[in-house]
């Protein structure tokens, strides 16, 4: 069974190209969604995440304060090191118990924002990045998350640039709303049936 690994700055359209491959019947393993759920439901991790960033960290019923934790991550590179070393294995190990449990398809996805930086791209057999151009991007989270572009700016420079994501890269998607998605999609997905090989 191969591993595929799909990542790509925020507002490139990863979850979109997710969708496609999920209508062909591929399992898609949502790293950032499962990290959300295990950041509430893991208690080891949420004692750390407290040690870490104070009792705020957590609203009096258990749900994650995610607005105060964002404002100080994503304006101190150490913090957000710091959050991602803490949640970081904690995924890779649940992830690696969701991969054991599809083996019988030909192959799974592992979708993350972060799979770089976190280092969890060297457990898949290829990796893709999405990509889509600063313009389009911005766009979309602000329509998205009715945010502001400066705000999402600021979000999107705290990630890897294109450049850097593009050198780990195996193969590159483009969402620029010109290029089909689906075609993209379908051929990698026949060549991994044909070939054993996304390229």
């Amino acid at each position: 069974m191969i591993q595929l690994g799909i990542t790509g700055g925020i507002g490139s359209g990863k979850s979109t190209v997710c969708k496609v491959f999920a209508s062909l019947g591929i399992p898609i393993n949502d790293a950032d969604s499962l990290a959300k759920k295990i950041i509430v439901e893991d208690p080891e991790l949420k004692e750390s995440i407290i040690q870490q960033f104070g009792s705020e960290a957590y609203f009096d019923n258990g749900d994650y304060n995610r607005t105060y934790i964002s404002k100080i991550v994503f304006n101190n590179a150490e913090k957000l090191s710091i959050l991602n070393s803490l949640v970081h294995p904690k995924v890779i190990a649940y992830s690696k118990k969701w991969t054991e449990k599809h083996a019988h398809h030909p192959y799974v996805i592992k979708e993350a924002a972060l799979m770089f930086e976190s280092g969890s791209y060297k457990a898949n057999d290829y990796n893709i990045v999405v990509e889509a151009p600063l313009d389009i991007r911005i766009q979309r989270i602000c329509i998205r998350d009715n945010a502001i572009a400066e705000d999402v700016l600021k979000r999107i420079q705290a990630q890897l640039s294109d450049d850097e994501r593009r050198e780990k890269a195996d193969l590159i998607i483009y969402n620029d709303d010109k290029t089909s998605i689906i075609q993209q999609v379908y051929k990698i997905h026949q060549n991994i049936l044909q070939n054993n090989d996304p390229r």
